[in-house]
């Protein structure tokens, strides 16, 4: 029974993780550049779970780390 209740849990994290993806990207998507603090905060988020999700969406290469000075993320291409 505890395999069973830590698959549901995995997906029902997996799924929230897609969520915050979406979300992180559709912010991206209205402004230039920002630091993970900076969307975390736009967006209600613990900044530890979004630095995750942001990873994640480097290595799915869908943005970018822009170093200006300091390190900005931003989506890909734009």
């Amino acid at each position: 029974m505890t395999g069973r209740r830590e698959s549901y849990k995995e997906a029902a994290v997996n799924e929230m993780n897609e969520e915050l993806k979406q979300k992180v990207l559709q912010y991206l998507g209205s402004v230039t550049k920002a630091k993970n603090r900076e969307v975390a905060r736009a967006l209600g988020e613990d900044k530890g779970v979004v630095d995750k999700v942001i990873a994640d969406l480097a290595k799915d290469d869908k943005i970018e780390y822009v170093y200006l000075g300091a390190s900005f993320i931003k989506l890909k291409g734009k």
